[in-house]
């Protein structure tokens, strides 16, 4: 109750809370629309999208440490997760693709743990962050800060979705993937390698998710245990938006990041996973309200 008087007596502090939120929400925005792409062409809930978006965080501190510009190290983050997902797809994800929904989020939660207890390996249990060194702009006399880096990764994730839409809709790969997502079965029977678009897809989204994990490293924090919320985060995003629906996951992925920063100020940080999970219960709950309302209807 007290942060909530703050708040109240305090309005600056709404302000500050609606500019971290909406900057953060960018990045929830792009992993979810690389889940949104599995899901709408392969009809696959990836439970492993976290553990792609900590991944590329991984890549970032790596490079960094080895005297790499943080900024320079995203492409490569990108480029080594479309690597890893074209692998994983060819080992793994092919043998689900035709089977039912409940076989791929098996396959995929098993993923997840893999990639999880390889991390910790590899890298350690550790809180891991990668300082930009860009800075901080200052508003309102000083009172609301803001990370130039956080506005550097909100445009990187504008970019992204703009060169991913014109790459879906101007593109003869473009014109595959929305066959493919259309009807698999006359996609190939008009010529179109299905398999290759799967792979491809699926690598694309792993390349997203490691561009969002580099910005993440250097605006938050990343480790091992922490790709099952963002998991979470982007499966929300795309019920509450719809497949194919990139405004739709951008202003959901906005709300998303606004909500959490509320629920963290007044509730306490340590509260903000709780949240985040009660806040999918209630999704899941109200979606299917909707749909038995819906299904009353037709009849």
């Amino acid at each position: 109750m007290d942060n909530l008087a703050i708040l109240v007596e305090a309005p600056v502090f709404n302000l500050q809370l609606l500019v971290d939120g909406v900057l953060i929400g960018a990045l929830f925005a792009l992993a979810a629309y690389g889940m949104a792409l599995v899901w709408g062409v392969l009809r696959i809930i990836n439970i492993a999208q976290g553990e792609f978006v900590m991944l590329g965080g991984y890549v970032v501190v790596y490079a960094a440490a080895a005297g790499m510009p943080p900024l320079a190290a995203v492409p490569l983050a990108a480029a080594a997760l479309y690597l890893l997902g074209w692998l994983l797809y060819r080992l793994v994800i092919f043998r689900v693709v035709d089977q039912d929904l409940f076989t791929s989020i098996l396959a995929t939660f098993g993923l997840s743990i893999v990639l999880q207890q390889l991390a910790n390996q590899l890298f350690g249990a550790n809180v891991r962050s990668v300082d930009a060194g860009l800075g901080t702009l200052l508003l309102a006399d000083g009172r609301i800060s803001v990370p130039y880096v956080k506005l550097v990764a909100f445009a990187a994730c504008a970019v992204l979705g703009v060169v991913l839409m014109r790459l879906l809709k101007s593109t003869r790969f473009g014109q595959a993937v929305r066959a493919t997502a259309q009807n698999a079965r006359a996609a190939r029977i008009l010529g179109v390698d299905t398999d290759h678009v799967y792979a491809a897809t699926f690598a694309l989204n792993a390349a997203i998710c490691g561009a969002a994990g580099a910005l993440v490293a250097m605006t938050w924090v990343i480790h091992p245990y922490f790709g099952l919320a963002y998991t979470v985060r982007a499966f929300m995003i795309v019920v509450v938006a719809g497949l194919g629906n990139l405004a739709g996951i951008i202003a959901s992925g906005a709300g998303l990041g606004v909500a959490e920063q509320y629920a963290g100020f007044v509730l306490g940080a340590e509260f903000q996973t709780a949240f985040l999970f009660g806040l999918l219960v209630a999704i899941l709950v109200a979606r299917q309200l909707a749909l038995r309302r819906r299904r009353q209807y037709l009849r």
